[in-house]
């Protein structure tokens, strides 16, 4: 395993069509090339970030010709950098609903890993119209866990983190990284956000990457941002506020072995009832 990863975290306020977001993609690989990272993250519907999809649904295609994953590969393989995409909306191949859709791509610009968000969001605030995510996409049905240089990296957005079973079998199957892309809105990301982060990674030993969105967007909404990189021992390492951009994070690998030695508790479950 490699022993450090030079990490480019991107926060930003994703737009409602896709030309806005691959504009930005392309500036902060850039950027992140020149400041010799390994590998780019980007948050939830960083391809494009729109609720009227229903009413658009030629916006929306298959992952194979869905133009910010495309523009992702293409951007690996120029950069020689791997690219986690965040999530993007995709058409299914059965189904009027769509996928919240994820993909982690190596550095030849291939991809090596899928997954579709499990855990859907519904919320419904004490003012205000319910958020209801599963009116408008289907849940996945898959844990993905990804091999990658720097260890097995756990694939997961937004709303699973508060479903803390999913991050523990990730870890006791190996995984160095947990992946959680967000687009939290400000209410529950200033009342839970950070302290839910710091939870999975100190229950696990795992490296949290949580790159979001910020800001308000062309649809209306706002979200909170505050992208995190929380180390094993539950640290906070990084925290981007509300600014849009890139933070390089490095992230030494061997304190995952170093936590989890300390509080070897993923090897410590027992039965009950």
């Amino acid at each position: 395993m490699t022993e450090t990863l030079r990490l480019g975290l991107v926060q930003m306020t994703s737009t409602d069509r896709h030309a806005g977001n691959i504009a930005f993609a392309k500036d902060m690989v850039a950027q992140a090339a020149r400041q010799g990272c390994h590998m780019v993250a980007f948050p939830e519907v960083a391809g494009l970030m729109n609720r009227r999809l229903s009413a658009e649904p030629e916006l929306i295609g298959p992952e194979t010709s869905d133009p910010f994953i495309n523009t992702c590969k293409a951007l690996a393989a120029e950069s020689s950098m791997w690219i986690h995409t965040g999530s993007t909306p995709i058409a299914q191949p059965e189904g009027q609903k769509f996928l919240n859709h994820s993909n982690l791509i190596n550095a030849r610009g291939e991809i090596t890993a899928a997954y579709d968000k499990i855990h859907l969001f519904d919320m419904y605030p004490d003012e205000g119209r319910p958020i209801l995510e599963s009116k408008r996409y289907a849940p996945g049905t898959q844990a993905v866990l990804a091999q990658t240089p720097w260890g097995p990296l756990g694939m997961s957005i937004c709303y699973d983190l508060r479903f803390p079973q999913l991050y523990r079998t990730y870890a006791q199957a190996g995984a160095t990284m947990l992946f959680i892309p967000s687009a939290f809105t400000v209410p529950t990301g200033r009342a839970h956000w950070e302290i839910l982060l710091r939870a999975r990674a100190i229950e696990t030993g795992a490296y949290v990457i949580a790159a979001a969105q910020t800001g308000t967007h062309d649809d209306g909404r706002e979200t909170y941002g505050h992208s995190m990189v929380v180390d094993p021992w539950g640290h906070v390492l990084e925290d981007m506020g509300t600014r849009v951009g890139l933070s390089v994070v490095e992230l030494d690998m061997g304190l995952v072995e170093v936590a989890r030695s300390r509080i070897p508790s993923l090897k410590h479950d027992r039965d009950f009832r």
